[in-house]
């Protein structure tokens, strides 16, 4: 199953660190794909979720590594991916549970991330990008601005 698609992320949505944007991408993804499985099958498997919040921390932790390397007080955006994690993370014990639903939590997810990108994550790239002594660079591949992450 492919789990990489290019051309999930909207152009308007890259912050110019190829890293970043390549992981931003992956998520975003990521999200169609269980979107796409829940409208199949009527349901998503729960640790389709579980997994994509595996990749949020992951990427959360990245982030946290490029703020140290380039001695950037990051405190406040690493609290807000600890609350949205935890905050994510109990809504998947819920649908465990069976008391919330899976493709509600993906479209929450992906409404808060791409919120996330536009107002926090374009002002880190920036102030990595001056710690760096560098712009950010160009987007890596060519995007429709028109396109939208919403499956």
């Amino acid at each position: 199953m492919e789990l990489y698609v290019a051309g999930q992320l909207p152009e308007a949505l890259l912050v110019g660190v190829p890293d970043i944007d390549q992981q931003h991408e992956e998520i975003f993804s990521r999200i169609s794909l269980l979107k796409a499985q829940c409208l199949e099958s009527g349901s998503a498997a729960v640790e389709g979720f579980a997994d994509l919040l595996e990749l949020f921390a992951q990427h959360f932790a990245n982030e946290q590594m490029l703020a140290e390397e380039a001695e950037i007080d990051f405190s406040e955006h690493a609290g807000v991916h600890h609350d949205t994690l935890r905050i994510l993370y109990k809504a998947l014990n819920d649908a465990f549970a069976g008391s919330q639903d899976v493709y509600s939590l993906l479209r929450y997810a992906e409404y808060w991330f791409e919120r996330h990108i536009g107002e926090d994550d374009r002002l880190f790239a920036d102030e990595l990008s001056a710690a760096n002594g560098q712009r950010t660079s160009q987007p890596r591949w060519p995007l429709n601005a028109s396109f939208s992450a919403h499956a």
